[in-house]
């Protein structure tokens, strides 16, 4: 049996606005906003505004409504970017990667000969952050 969702985790404190964050998109099923400590340039993290902690004790119905927002995300994403192409991360438990234990999907922008950085390797300056920020929620603001 899996552990119970924590009310706590940093994603929970983002979407009841204790802990600020560079916001891409929201609306009454998902938050987007920008990694702070991204593995290339344009990161993206989308996560439910319902409680889940993993992809496989989310309520199916949810999830398909939350898939219809990273799909809308990664489109702007690649779009305003100029990505040559998208990856899409999501991690479940310890065993599987998992870091914050909040349901969520990495958006990564791609581009040819470009090399993912490590994970949590180092925080990006707020302004580089909100540069890419302000490209994505443009673009989704078109879409």
């Amino acid at each position: 049996m899996a552990p119970a969702y924590d009310n706590n985790n940093v994603f929970a404190k983002i979407l009841r606005g204790e802990i600020p964050c560079h916001k891409v998109y929201e609306d009454d099923v998902a938050l987007a906003f920008m990694d702070i400590m991204p593995r290339i340039d344009g990161h993206v993290l989308v996560i439910p505004k319902f409680p889940a902690r993993t992809i496989l004790d989310a309520d199916p119905e949810g999830l398909g409504e939350l898939i219809q927002r990273v799909q809308k995300v990664a489109r702007a994403t690649k779009d305003a970017l100029g990505a040559e192409g998208i990856t899409i991360q999501q991690f479940n438990e310890r065993a599987g990667g998992q870091v914050i234990f909040h349901l969520h999907f990495h958006i990564l922008p791609r581009w040819e000969g470009i090399e993912l950085r490590p994970p949590a390797s180092a925080m990006e300056k707020p302004d580089v952050l909100e540069a890419h920020r302000a490209k994505i929620a443009a673009a989704l603001e078109k879409s």
